[in-house]
């Protein structure tokens, strides 16, 4: 009681009405009520955004349902074991060693041939690259300039690739997969000019 007496006593020398006081009472009621919906509001898209999974595969609707489970399977980092190459590791996991360069690309390598058991590296979501003999196919056997291969060895020249010499070797381009296992490439999409293979006969 003294202390609504001490309140009116105090509110009566400043000299203000009972309704004044009450529109400024309300209005104080309404900024704070406004500001702690706004916050409750705001706290809770936050706390969605969180708990709701972002599509992890809506990017890849250039997929085929064969290629979106392939990708869907592929975990986000992989250990590289022993004995393993990026080729191996890019086999396992899409199907295809042709996507090693992806992985050298999202990894950042400076030199893919370069792996440590243990190191974890990150596996991209990205299309999968056809083996070089599918690609191959519309190529003629062999060209107006072209030749046959008849010795036991071969040095790589500008625009060759395994399937172009085993097509001049064996007159059969998918006998290139003989040429990477006697050279042991482990790239065999990544030739270097002057490179020399060995040609198994």
């Amino acid at each position: 009681m003294d202390l609504e007496k001490t309140l009116k006593d105090g509110l009566k020398k400043i000299k203000l009405s009972e309704p004044t006081i009450s529109t400024v009472l309300g209005g104080l009621v309404i900024i704070i009520v406004g500001v702690l919906i706004f916050n409750y509001f705001k706290g809770n898209q936050a706390e969605l955004a969180q708990e709701t999974p972002i599509e992890e595969f809506e990017e890849l609707d250039w997929a085929t349902p064969e290629e979106q489970a392939i990708l869907e399977a592929i975990p986000e980092t992989y250990q590289v074991k022993e004995n393993e190459s990026l080729w191996k590791i890019s086999e396992k996991f899409y199907q295809s060693g042709y996507n090693w360069s992806d992985i050298a690309k999202e990894n950042n390598l400076s030199n893919p041939n370069l792996l440590a058991v243990g190191q974890e590296l990150k596996l991209p979501k990205v299309a999968l690259r056809k083996p070089v003999e599918e690609i191959a196919q519309a190529e003629p056997v062999l060209g107006e300039t072209e030749t046959s291969i008849s010795g036991d060895s071969y040095v790589v020249q500008k625009g060759d690739s395994l399937w172009k010499i085993a097509i001049r070797t064996y007159a059969d381009g998918y006998k290139w997969t003989e040429i990477a296992k006697t050279n042991n490439l482990a790239y065999p999409d990544f030739l270097e000019v002057g490179q020399e293979l060995k040609l198994p006969r």
